[in-house]
């Protein structure tokens, strides 16, 4: 579909559909004989058509996911098509991003005085989010290849901080670990110039700053997913049935019996 509108599927309304199904299966159930309850995919899909979903729960849902994630092109796009209503003005979601991208990018200096515009507040009452944006400064000085600049930067920034928080020590050591290989790429601690670090980082600022704007930190579409995954284990003990599988299309699977 075009634009955002594939968001919005009957598969959709059967994945929250079928975690109310599975806890009320799990409640009937729950007093049967050891041996597993067959339930047949038609009995299952009547089941989940039973529970009535509400549109525009679903759009809240998903219109939380785009706003929290911080995607604003589609939380526009998805509010023209949809006509839901953000709980935020979407303008304010521009500078957390900007931070974000920073991080992402490895421009650990200027998102710092990006956060810093933001709300001093942030950093100064959050030591290890500091500590972990210095922690990047550092891993992104050994990438450029600037190693006694890295060591440099370890020594006044880095080291006092493990000082200051013993907790910080086991990390603080694992990274300037970096500095005793000439091919980082090949190290034990090697993964720590691995994109996804950045992404962990980026992720850390963007929900310290929700946070500080009275805001939920996590979006609660894959909470909700996790409820689900859940809810399926505990039922796969006592029954057979169609279940989701793939979670990015939602399609019933037949159980083996």
């Amino acid at each position: 579909r075009s634009g955002v509108r594939f968001w919005i599927t009957d598969d959709d309304g059967s994945m929250m559909s079928l975690f109310w199904i599975v806890i009320r299966q799990l409640a009937e159930i729950e007093a049967m004989a050891t041996s597993k309850k067959v339930i047949p995919r038609e009995e299952w899909e009547k089941k989940l058509n039973d529970v009535k979903i509400r549109k525009e729960d679903m759009n809240k849902l998903v219109m939380n996911f785009l706003v929290t994630e911080g995607y604003v092109d589609a939380a526009e796009k998805f509010q023209m098509e949809s006509g839901t209503e953000p709980d935020i003005d979407l303008a304010t979601i521009t500078d957390r991003m900007a931070v974000k991208k920073a991080v992402q990018c490895g421009n650990v200096e200027d998102a710092i005085e990006k956060v810093n515009d933001l709300n001093p507040e942030i950093l100064d009452t959050n030591p290890q989010l500091f500590f972990h944006l210095q922690q990047q400064r550092f891993i992104e000085l050994i990438r450029n290849g600037k190693v006694e600049e890295a060591l440099e930067f370890a020594q006044e920034e880095l080291a006092p901080r493990g000082e200051e928080n013993q907790s910080f020590l086991e990390e603080l050591e694992r990274t300037v670990a970096l500095l005793a290989f000439e091919d980082v790429s090949s190290c034990p601690v090697g993964g720590l110039l691995d994109i996804s670090q950045r992404l962990k980082t980026a992720s850390e600022v963007n929900a310290a700053i929700l946070t500080s704007q009275s805001r939920e930190k996590d979006p609660k579409l894959p909470s909700l997913l996790k409820m689900l995954l859940w809810a399926q284990n505990q039922l796969d003990e006592k029954a057979v049935y169609p279940r989701i599988n793939d979670l990015s299309t939602a399609k019933l699977e037949d159980s083996a019996v």
